[in-house]
């Protein structure tokens, strides 16, 4: 008959869950995989999959009793530390909807609003443009692998421990709202200097021939050159969506 101890049961099971509660963490939080398209079980099965694949290369998992208080402390460790991964790359996809918002409000198109699912309430069209565009980009640059690099690499900056809340000291993450604003605006820079610059220029017509209509033509002539200006930039958002997803993951490896 085989028998096994309760020590034994542990040193087995140690090893794959705790890295599955934070793997399951970060898909809670993080952008894309945390969709509600993608079913719990599919998301469960990934994170098994990543868990087996990573395990070999993670640290020794420190045994601990399931029946323990500080198991519950450890729990809430890794389910923090997948969470704060996951809002680490949802502040990046935040800021390039903050750059739509100012790009449509100087085009003169931050009156058409839709009802955003992810956030519960209503986003310009130029905002959800751009976060449709960044959540494609995320998919293409292979963000999803960067995140389970970065999930991966976490347990040699943060290993298992009973202490919840020490990660945060590092990382501080109360100051990534800066960040929302200096990477939103370094995305629509390009397009709002070129705006600025017609309106400037419409402003020196109306000076020029008073006789003229301006608010006729100023409105045609901003969304034709907001429109051109989202056409020549596009292309050109891999950059800043991808330096800024590595910057900010890296507070965790």
């Amino acid at each position: 008959m085989v028998t096994f101890s309760e020590a034994q049961v542990m040193a087995w099971i140690t090893p794959w869950l705790w890295p599955f509660f934070r793997v399951m963490g970060l898909f809670t939080a993080a952008p894309v995989l945390s969709m509600r398209a993608i079913p719990r079980r599919v998301r469960m099965g990934l994170g098994l999959l990543i868990v087996v694949a990573a395990q070999p290369t993670l640290p020794e998992m420190p045994v601990v009793a399931l029946n323990s208080p500080q198991a519950l402390m450890v729990l809430a460790q890794q389910v923090l530390i997948g969470l704060t991964m996951g809002f680490a790359a949802r502040v990046v996809f935040a800021a390039i909807e903050f750059a739509g918002e100012i790009v449509g409000l100087q085009m003169g198109l931050n009156f058409a609003s839709f009802f955003d699912p992810m956030s519960g309430g209503q986003a310009t069209a130029v905002s959800r443009f751009y976060g449709t565009c960044a959540a494609w980009l995320f998919v293409v640059m292979n963000g999803h692998l960067m995140l389970t690099a970065a999930v991966v690499h976490s347990f040699d900056t943060f290993p298992v421990a009973p202490q919840p809340l020490a990660f945060l000291s590092v990382i501080q993450p109360q100051v990534w709202g800066a960040e929302i604003f200096k990477i939103g605006l370094w995305v629509s820079l390009p397009v709002v200097a070129m705006l600025s610059l017609v309106n400037l220029v419409m402003g020196l017509i109306s000076r020029v021939a008073p006789q003229m209509n301006i608010f006729s033509i100023g409105f045609p002539v901003t969304l034709g050159v907001g429109l051109t200006g989202l056409w020549l930039t596009l292309p050109m958002m891999q950059m800043p969506l991808t330096m800024a997803l590595e910057r900010m993951l890296g507070y965790f490896q």
